[in-house]
């Protein structure tokens, strides 16, 4: 039987790269320990099978050093005041998939004769935030009072992702890679990415994380396509960054889901901030964290009240078990981790033998035709 001399620094990279604890691999793997020692050499099956389990490609492994995996996209994550240096596979993955997605749909904008879209880059960040919330809210048709009477904030955010959508915007909300239920994302790395196009703006938001934080995320990276820029971010309402960029992007935000001038008329003379927190995160569909960060931007909180506030409210927003997101149907989950914009072109094109099915199955993340012709007709196109 042949044995690969594989590099044992490669076997534990690709484990550290996927962030995957050594004993629940060596459950898979009895021989991994002595694999790493170099006291053993696996077998090309053995090899594939851990290449897929630690979503590394094969070929890295021939490799004499592990490569570097810069984000493809400008990066303006920061966890604990650090730059995040190794993005994780799952992040990878995502983020290479939705520029294939995005590739695609530029074409077919352009062999479709749409135009280009005059939102993106139509601001810039000299602009007084403000001014910059207003003109995406007019752009978006964006209605405060409309969230108001939405009943739960997943209604909301359904109204938000469709007046993005409309406009032309690709929104992406996954939890997961692809339709992989087994891979999830983790909020803690990233919440969303903008990648800018003038034909095929696209905005990928983690589901993984709340439906008010999700709300959040959306309109941190609409900024960003205003500012027709692409960027990979770790979105919070509440903490700073030292990039100027993700500063503005969170007060257009912050601006554009809360106005500071309907918030200081739903304010409460002597209201407890637990109080006003519940009512007003209800009121504007956002996260309690959002509201914080209003109140402190309205004066209400002095800085260290605010952040002693925001810590104990994002400990305590932490303690929520996060409500399961699976299950439902498989069909509309599908839609919405793609965009429905998205998934009407694709169905589209594909059915009129301008793109391969193996294409379209690939950029979906479905395996079977019959899967694809189901699909299709949930988007109501007669299969």
């Amino acid at each position: 039987m042949t044995r690969i001399a594989v590099s044992p620094d490669m076997l534990r990279w690709a484990r550290d790269r996927a962030r995957m604890d050594v004993l629940a691999l060596t459950a898979r793997f009895p021989k991994l320990e002595a694999w790493e020692a170099g006291e053993a050499l696996p077998t090309l099956k053995q090899l594939e099978n851990y290449a897929r389990a630690t979503h590394a490609p094969i070929g890295y492994f021939f490799l004499p050093a592990p490569p570097v995996e810069p984000v493809p996209i400008p990066d303006f994550r920061t966890m604990a005041d650090r730059a995040v240096v190794h993005p994780s596979p799952d992040l990878l993955d995502t983020v290479y998939a939705c520029q294939e997605r995005q590739a695609w749909y530029r074409d077919f904008a352009l062999i479709d004769g749409q135009p280009p879209l005059p939102f993106v880059g139509a601001l810039n960040a000299n602009m007084a935030t403000v001014q910059a919330a207003e003109q995406i809210r007019q752009t978006l048709g964006f209605d405060v009072d409309a969230r108001r009477n939405c009943r739960t904030w997943t209604e909301a955010l359904r109204l938000f992702i469709e007046q993005a959508e409309s406009l032309g915007v690709m929104v992406m909300v996954s939890g997961v890679v692809l339709n992989n239920n087994y891979r999830h994302l983790d909020p803690q790395e990233f919440r969303g990415f903008a990648l800018a196009d003038d034909h095929a703006p696209l905005v990928f938001i983690n589901g993984a994380d709340s439906k008010a934080a999700q709300m959040f995320t959306l309109a941190h990276e609409l900024a960003h396509l205003w500012l027709g820029q692409s960027a990979l971010s770790d979105v919070s309402a509440g903490e700073t960054s030292d990039n100027a960029i993700e500063t503005w992007c969170n007060k257009v935000a912050a601006e554009l889901l809360v106005p500071m001038d309907v918030f200081l008329g739903e304010l409460v003379a002597d209201e407890p901030v637990h109080d006003t927190l519940s009512r007003l995160a209800r009121r504007f569909k956002v996260s309690t964290l959002v509201v914080l960060r209003r109140l402190a931007d309205a004066g209400r909180l002095d800085r260290n009240a605010f952040f002693r506030a925001y810590r104990d409210e994002l400990a305590h927003l932490r303690n929520i078990a996060a409500a399961g997101s699976g299950g439902g149907d498989f069909y509309r989950t599908t839609a919405s981790r793609v965009s429905k914009r998205f998934a009407r072109a694709l169905v589209e094109s594909t059915l009129e033998g301008r793109t391969l099915y193996r294409d379209a199955f690939r950029m979906l993340g479905i395996a079977k035709t019959s899967t694809f012709n189901e699909f299709g007709r949930s988007l109501n196109y007669p299969i």
